[in-house]
């Protein structure tokens, strides 16, 4: 199987499609060296290609965290641009988006943390230097691609510990995480026609074959106004069985639920705007695929549909900063869903109010005032509140309950204890199922301090 698939080498694509722009062409397979962050060839030949309208040092490995740094947080001076992630957010909440550029206390979670190991383990397995070692040689990949995935993992551990909101590191994840890096590496294999070849029996004659048709790893997109930006996980030409290119392939990495019958809506539009901007980048390439390849099943899924360019542009035009909060979207998508943010924003309260669903199901936010505390035990009473009015001023409704806070919860409630804070508390995602509340490890404990709508906000410097 191997020397068939190695018959179909696609070899130097150099001339199979012209940019005319002599300054756009990125030497095909030039990548960054996980370990020292030196620039290496680990293929042959080169192909024209472009991210950015002329070619920018900003294509590189990139170690990325969702705690450090994020799409949506531009520095202080930096002109306002828009990625799909920040797109998303806005599409779903205009004031969730707002909140997520004011520079508030990031949330770290472990299903991010292995998400970013696993990506960046898969990706420095396609930019390592192969250079003297035997062709034929077999039975390294498996060893030396947990060698990648622990050195990531304990980074992103170390980042994770030091991100003050979290909730526990859960070392029980790394055969997860190891799961999902053989289902990467199922799919990079598939590109090349060797889906069901034993990692084992991978040589190093075929990777470097694969490392021959990888275009980019990690790589920035931004249009040439700089208004629009996204980060590639992965860009490979796209050959057939004859070895002949036949365009550009866009893969993206998820380590997340994967699709039963098609891609979301907001991951499908997420692809296309990559798609788009290589394709604005470089009015002559050639025709570019856009998929979502899930680790977790080790299934790929493309993304169809035509240009959103112009829908992104006026997107961004929407998303100019302001120090004024944007306008709130309340409904189940966002006030009912999963937001980062709420204990900045009123209008999830007033909603769950409105709705009927205010501490509702097993697990619930709420808003509380804090009576009594043992710090041995974690027991605690508290008292719910309810909002007053739009501005998330908080009314005490004399109904009291018990709960014990435990972990995590335990640890930032007598650390915010400790800084002298007396008012509200914000606590998200309690489990209530059991009558006395619990207040864990996976639990925001955080004041609660609504930002109000008809005041301007001026965000910290950082």
């Amino acid at each position: 199987m191997v020397d068939e698939i190695m018959r179909h080498n696609a070899g130097d694509h150099t001339h199979a499609w012209e940019t005319g722009d002599d300054h756009g062409i990125l030497v095909l397979n030039q990548g960054v060296d996980a370990q020292t962050g030196a620039i290496h060839e680990a293929g042959c030949g080169s192909l024209p290609f472009n991210t950015f309208p002329v070619w920018s040092p900003n294509l590189h490995h990139q170690q990325r965290s969702p705690h450090n740094m994020d799409e949506g947080a531009p520095e202080t001076k930096r002109a306002h641009q828009l990625s799909p992630s920040a797109w998303n957010r806005y599409e779903t909440c205009p004031r969730m988006y707002w909140l997520s550029r004011q520079r508030l206390p990031r949330k770290a979670g472990m299903a991010a943390s292995l998400g970013t190991a696993v990506h960046a383990s898969i990706e420095d397995l396609l930019n390592m230097d192969l250079t003297g070692r035997d062709d034929g040689e077999s039975g390294w990949l498996p060893l030396q691609a947990e060698r990648f995935l622990k050195a990531r993992w304990d980074e992103e551990k170390t980042v994770f510990m030091a991100t003050p909101r979290r909730p526990d590191w859960k070392d029980a994840k790394w055969s997860e995480a190891k799961k999902q890096q053989r289902g990467g590496v199922v799919l990079l294999l598939d590109h090349i026609g060797a889906k069901h070849l034993s990692h084992e029996q991978v040589t190093v004659a075929l990777w470097k074959h694969l490392q021959s048709l990888t275009i980019a790893v990690e790589g920035e997109l931004r249009t040439g106004d700089g208004r629009l930006m996204g980060r590639l996980d992965l860009l490979f030409a796209d050959v057939d069985e004859a070895g002949e290119m036949q365009g550009w392939l866009v893969a993206d990495l998820k380590t997340g639920h994967a699709p039963t019958e098609e891609l979301k809506p907001e991951v499908n539009r997420q692809l296309r705007m990559y798609r788009d901007i290589l394709l604005a980048n470089n009015p002559a390439a050639p025709p570019v695929r856009t998929e979502g390849w899930y680790t977790k099943t080790a299934s790929k899924w493309a993304a169809k549909g035509e240009s959103v360019l112009e829908q992104a542009y006026a997107a961004w035009e929407a998303t100019q900063p302001t120090t004024m909060p944007m306008a709130p979207t309340p409904g189940p998508d966002s006030c009912g869903g999963f937001c980062d943010w709420k204990a900045w924003c009123p209008h999830w309260w007033t909603w769950r109010q409105e709705s009927g669903t205010l501490h509702q199901g097993d697990f619930c936010d709420a808003v509380v005032l804090l009576h009594r505390y043992e710090r041995t035990s974690g027991a605690a009473v508290l008292e719910l509140c309810e909002p007053l009015d739009a501005t998330g001023r908080a009314i005490p409704t004399g109904q009291q309950i018990s709960a014990r806070f435990d972990g995590r919860g335990k640890e930032v409630l007598e650390a915010l204890q400790a800084t002298g804070h007396q008012g509200a508390l914000f606590l998200g995602s309690v489990m209530k199922s059991r009558g006395t509340w619990r207040i864990g490890p996976w639990c925001d404990v955080l004041p609660w301090s609504p930002l109000p709508d008809d005041v301007p906000y001026e965000r910290e410097a950082s």
